[in-house]
């Protein structure tokens, strides 16, 4: 009889512990953030381009939310829209980029940045331009950019 009732406590014992690993503790004592991305678009310009071939778009993705990752991007302006990086003063293609949950990404002058290639027409100063940014989890994002001097930096206004 005792070996039964032994065994009976080892099971159950076995059990909340099985159960518990899925009750969405992260092991830390607090619960997983299991909350979507929650995101927005600020700060979107585009430095006026002085030839068709192509232009740079900058902008911060600001996520209140789950991490996701951008994943792709297009805009009626341009043939193919890009993701770029700047390393060692040289361009590179990123496929996608990591937005962090509650954080923010940057695409700014000397770091990631888009880039339109074969634009349509060219844009004027305090022109609008459309850009679609698709996300993993989020879907699709809709923004602006507004064309500005073609030297503009909000660092130096």
């Amino acid at each position: 009889m005792r070996r039964r009732a032994a065994l009976g406590c080892a099971i159950a014992a076995a059990s909340a512990l099985v159960l518990g690993g899925c009750s969405g503790s992260d092991g830390s004592g607090g619960e997983k953030d299991t909350s979507g991305p929650e995101l927005s678009v600020r700060d979107g310009f585009m430095p006026k381009p002085a030839l068709k071939d192509m232009a740079g778009g900058f902008l911060t993705i600001v996520n209140k939310g789950g991490a996701d990752k951008l994943i792709g991007m297009s805009s009626p302006l341009a043939d193919e829209v890009m993701g770029h990086r700047t390393v060692d003063q040289k361009m590179e293609h990123v496929a996608s980029f990591d937005i962090p949950a509650n954080g923010e990404l940057d695409f700014e002058r000397g770091g990631n940045h888009l880039m339109f290639m074969d634009l349509k027409s060219l844009p004027e100063l305090g022109d609008k331009v459309e850009v679609e940014l698709r996300f993993e989890k989020a879907g699709t994002v809709k923004a602006e950019l507004e064309v500005k001097e073609a030297t503009y930096n909000p660092k130096n206004s």
